[in-house]
């Protein structure tokens, strides 16, 4: 057989295994949020999915690999919004550092809303082993991030960050939609603020 006529096997094969691997992150979205982490089992996964169990440790090493997983790719989603924010802010000219951390900030709350359960399920604790480890290291890496923008502003960097750390928590886990937006305007303008006291 010609190369040629290999490809579109191996394409069929990796486009079925990337659906396979959607399906079962997918179904695992939405077992951890319906159950919680703990609660949710493989075999609720793959269920969901439509998939084997062997399917699910050929793209996954288990239950914890796919809530990592969901994190990771939420946080790129999150990353990706953020960026896209503060390049805006710089082409329309904006210089200052502080509504460049606006922009980004608002870009992250509204990936929250918008992803809402997902983001909810990261904060809520019930997740694998050591997962807090992961976030704690993931704040410090957005705090770097951060200080990069508030250069010699140790303290503001400090400030803006925890403060917004809360209110990510308190929009995320609100029960109440338009209630967290307005929550998270009112403390986007409140940290705005507070470089000018």
């Amino acid at each position: 057989m010609s190369g040629d006529t290999e490809r579109p096997v191996t394409t069929r094969t990796s486009e079925r295994g990337a659906a396979t691997r959607g399906a079962l992150l997918n179904a695992a979205k939405e077992t951890f949020i319906t159950s919680g982490f703990a609660e949710a089992g493989v075999t609720d996964v793959v269920a969901r999915a439509g998939a084997s169990v062997g399917s699910l440790y050929h793209h996954f090493s288990g239950k914890a690999d796919l809530y990592l997983t969901l994190f990771e790719e939420f946080q790129k989603r999150q990353t990706q919004r953020t960026r896209q924010a503060v390049q805006e802010a710089r082409a329309e000219g904006e210089t200052d550092p502080m509504p460049q951390f606006l922009a980004a900030a608002r870009a992250y709350l509204e990936g929250c809303l918008a992803e809402r359960e997902l983001a909810a399920l990261f904060l809520r604790g019930d997740a694998p082993p050591g997962f807090e480890v992961i976030m704690r290291d993931r704040l410090r890496q957005w705090a770097r991030r951060t200080a990069a923008l508030f250069e010699h502003e140790d303290a503001l960097v400090v400030v803006v960050t925890g403060a917004l750390a809360a209110v990510v928590q308190e929009v995320t886990l609100s029960e109440d939609p338009e209630q967290a937006r307005k929550m998270a305007e009112d403390a986007l303008r409140i940290i705005g603020d507070i470089r000018h006291r």
